[in-house]
């Protein structure tokens, strides 16, 4: 199978990045360290490629205000908290079922266009189910992926404690626009010198930082100054490490088609308070949460924490860990984990690892954020 290439496949082999198949994309794992890009992005800053995440554009046919409409019915989360221009929301897309088609984020332009931004490897699903339910409702939009083709944009992701300073060095009009913006509020900044920018105080580190739209054009120079810069190039595995530490969920691996998200952790992320009707919303109501969704910290040594394993608690009742590892910033192995919903922060579990059951404490998500350990 021929693996699909971002806009900057050539930069990073030009950088000698580790590149491995990530859900059919050819993407760099690292390019040297993994643990200094992880480190760079706590401490100073460093950037991503995220241009296999697909973005969609949603207008209004003729000029009609109708988008909103069509969202309020689409998504879990009420975009009619968007009522600014330039807001952002991370919402799920649920089925029928209440389990999670995709989680993504929204923003807000004009009525007649919303932007989406959704993940690689679920774009294709997203799009077809957002056309058909376009039709389903009658709802008459345009729906645009944005990610193949002459109208391609590219995402790249600048984050942590210096970000903001590096992307205004790199993108200077963006300052005005950007230098009051807070997190979850995004501009359009034109006439840069690498063409019209979508520029989103958003990320996936739990650093400070932009994610950063250009044409797919624009991808690769965009990335060289940043990089002449001072940016670090980072990969997938410093990526994977810092949202861990982040308590930020992965689908597919976190939650996918076949999880209530209440277990996942993202009851903040559904309205189930307004009157709004929503693709799931019924499901949803009627399972309730059945697991909570939390972080644990290993007490002993011998093993590492990874997805699937058994984590059992002090009834014997039994969770899962869905995402684990060891991490860089406090030096522990640490995991997110759904457990039984009678289980209380502090408390002691065992995880099963290989023919072992070690301890491990309950915390509250975050373990680290703003380049501050949270969970001890």
């Amino acid at each position: 199978m021929t693996l699909k290439a971002t806009p900057l496949n050539n930069a990073h082999r030009a950088l000698g990045a580790r590149m491995v198949d990530f859900g059919g994309w050819d993407m760099p794992v690292n390019y040297g360290s993994q643990i200094e890009e992880h480190h760079a992005v706590r401490t100073d800053v460093g950037m991503f490629d995220v241009a296999h995440m697909c973005v969609v554009d949603i207008h209004g046919t003729d000029g009609r205000a109708n988008v909103r409409e069509f969202l309020r019915r689409l998504l879990a989360n009420n975009v009619d908290k968007l009522q600014v221009t330039g807001k952002a929301l991370y919402s799920c897309m649920l089925n029928p079922e209440g389990t999670v088609i995709d989680d993504l984020i929204v923003y807000f332009f004009t009525e007649d266009w919303f932007r989406l931004v959704v993940n690689a490897g679920t774009a294709e699903k997203d799009v077809a189910w957002m056309a058909a339910k376009n039709t389903e409702w009658n709802a008459g939009l345009t729906i645009t992926q944005r990610r193949d083709g002459d109208n391609a944009m590219a995402l790249i992701a600048v984050q942590g404690p210096n970000a903001r300073a590096k992307v205004w060095e790199t993108i200077p009009q963006a300052k005005d626009a950007t230098a009051d913006m807070k997190p979850f509020n995004v501009a359009i900044v034109k006439d840069t010198a690498f063409g019209e920018a979508m520029v989103a105080r958003t990320g996936y580190t739990g650093e400070d930082g932009f994610e950063i739209g250009v044409a797919a054009t624009q991808a690769e120079a965009l990335w060289n100054a940043l990089a002449a810069n001072g940016v670090k190039p980072a990969g997938l595995g410093a990526r994977d490490t810092l949202r861990l530490e982040a308590g930020m969920n992965l689908y597919g691996q976190d939650m996918d088609d076949t999880v209530n998200p209440l277990d996942a952790g993202l009851a903040w992320t559904i309205d189930l308070v307004s009157d709004r009707d929503f693709v799931g919303k019924a499901a949803l109501q009627s399972k309730g949460q059945n697991s909570q969704f939390v972080g644990l910290i290993l007490r002993e040594k011998g093993g590492v924490l990874r997805a699937h394993q058994k984590v059992v608690a002090a009834n014997g009742e039994v969770g899962e860990i869905t995402s684990g590892t060891f991490s860089p910033t406090m030096q522990q192995a640490i995991a997110l984990a759904r457990v039984p919903n009678g289980v209380q922060l502090g408390d002691t579990v065992h995880v099963e690892i290989r023919d072992k059951k070690l301890a491990a404490t309950v915390v509250k998500l975050p373990f680290v954020r703003n380049g501050k350990i949270l969970a001890a």
